[in-house]
C-alpha cells in the first residue's frame, strides 16, 4: 500500500545549501543514448577542427590571391593605355622631340649645356629671398658714376 501525504502538512525542507548542490549533481542521470550523443559531439570535434583550420588558411590564400590578381589587372590597364598612348602620332612626336632630341625639317635646335659647377647650380636652385633690401647709395649718382667712368676710359685697341 502507498502512503499518502496528509493534506495540511507543509513538507519540510530537504538539506542544507551546501548539501543542495551535490544533491543536484548526484540528481543528474545520463541515459545511454545521452553518452553516445557526447561521444558523436566529442568526436565530431576532433574530426572537424582540422578540416575548419584548414577552411580558414584556403580562405587568407584566396584572399591574398584575389589581391595579386587586382593588383596585375590594373598593371595590365595601364600597359594597355600606354599601347594606346603610343598609336597616337602626336605622342610619338612629343616623344622624340623630348627623348631624343630630334627637330621638323626647317626648325633649329638648341642645346643649352650647363657648365655651371655644383656649388653654382645649388645657389641657383635656393628660394628668392621676398625680403625687401636697400642699396647703400642713390641709384642716379651710381648710374652718372658708371656713365663718367666709361667716357673717360681709354679706348681699347688703341687707335693710332
Amino acid at each position: 500500500m502507498s502512503r499518502a501525504k496528509p493534506a495540511g502538512k507543509p513538507t519540510p525542507p530537504r538539506a542544507s545549501a551546501g548539501r543542495s548542490a551535490a544533491g543536484w549533481l548526484g540528481g543528474i542521470r545520463f541515459s545511454g543514448f545521452s553518452l553516445i550523443m557526447m561521444g558523436v559531439l566529442v568526436l565530431a570535434l576532433v574530426v572537424l577542427a582540422p578540416t575548419i583550420a584548414q577552411l580558414a588558411e584556403q580562405r587568407q590564400k584566396i584572399a591574398e590571391l584575389q589581391a595579386t590578381v587586382s593588383q596585375q589587372e590594373s598593371e595590365v590597364q595601364r600597359l594597355r593605355d600606354e599601347r594606346e598612348r603610343w598609336n597616337d602620332e602626336t605622342f610619338i612626336t612629343t616623344q622624340a622631340r623630348e627623348r631624343l632630341t630630334y627637330v621638323m625639317p626647317g626648325e633649329v635646335s638648341y642645346l643649352v649645356i650647363d657648365d655651371r659647377s655644383e656649388a653654382a647650380r645649388a645657389d641657383a636652385t635656393t628660394e628668392v629671398s621676398a625680403d625687401v633690401t636697400e642699396t647703400k647709395g642713390d641709384w642716379m649718382s651710381t648710374i652718372l658714376s658708371s656713365v663718367m667712368t666709361a667716357g673717360l676710359a681709354p679706348a681699347a685697341g688703341g687707335a693710332g
